[in-house]
């Protein structure tokens, strides 16, 4: 039944383009532990790297898919570029968290 329930679950999501940015493509996992990471708290990519323990060229990858998407935005401050959740993002957490559930 639980098979079910996650099919229920996936068919109920509405934003496709974000199911796929993060459960159908490579690096969906990177991906949500950015946007999990500036859901927390707005950073900038050398924070991000350091926070994750990832590459700086790996978090900018990530977030200019992110921001292409427009689940991200860009905001320049001083000398640093800081990403925050989208509005299109806070609108859409109930499904990200769904999504999200399912990759685990």
């Amino acid at each position: 039944m639980t098979g079910t329930n996650n099919i229920q679950k996936i068919a109920n999501i509405e934003d496709k383009e974000l199911f796929n940015m993060l459960k159908g493509a490579k690096g969906g996992q990177t991906r949500i532990r950015i946007i999990d990471a500036i859901l927390a708290e707005p950073s900038n990519a050398n924070q991000l790297a350091k926070k994750l323990n990832l590459d700086y060229k790996t978090i900018t990858y990530h977030l200019n898919i992110i921001c292409n998407h427009n689940y991200a935005t860009k905001e320049q401050f001083e000398k640093s570029t800081y990403y925050h959740p989208s509005d299109r993002l806070i609108k859409r957490l109930d499904e990200y968290t769904i999504i999200k559930e399912q990759l685990k």
